[in-house]
């Protein structure tokens, strides 16, 4: 799941500062538990890419995550 949340910041062409989903709209998207994407989120918050969540306040992307791209040459 944090995986799919990670790529949530890339498909959704969140930029560093941007407001990420809530979490209801993250369990209603991928159809699981709001504990499952609570872990998932608190994941990507100790990985530095995700500020805490609070109540009333949105979390924000703190920073991009780091994909192996294909060279185009």
């Amino acid at each position: 799941m944090a995986e799919q949340l990670t790529d949530v910041i890339t498909n959704d062409q969140l930029a560093v500062g941007a407001a990420f989903p809530s979490t209801s709209k993250l369990c209603a998207r991928f159809g699981v538990s709001r504990p499952t994407v609570a872990k998932a989120l608190d994941k990507l918050q100790a990985a530095g890419l995700l500020s805490e969540g609070k109540q009333g306040k949105p979390r924000t992307v703190l920073s991009l995550p780091k994909r192996k791209e294909s060279a185009n040459t």
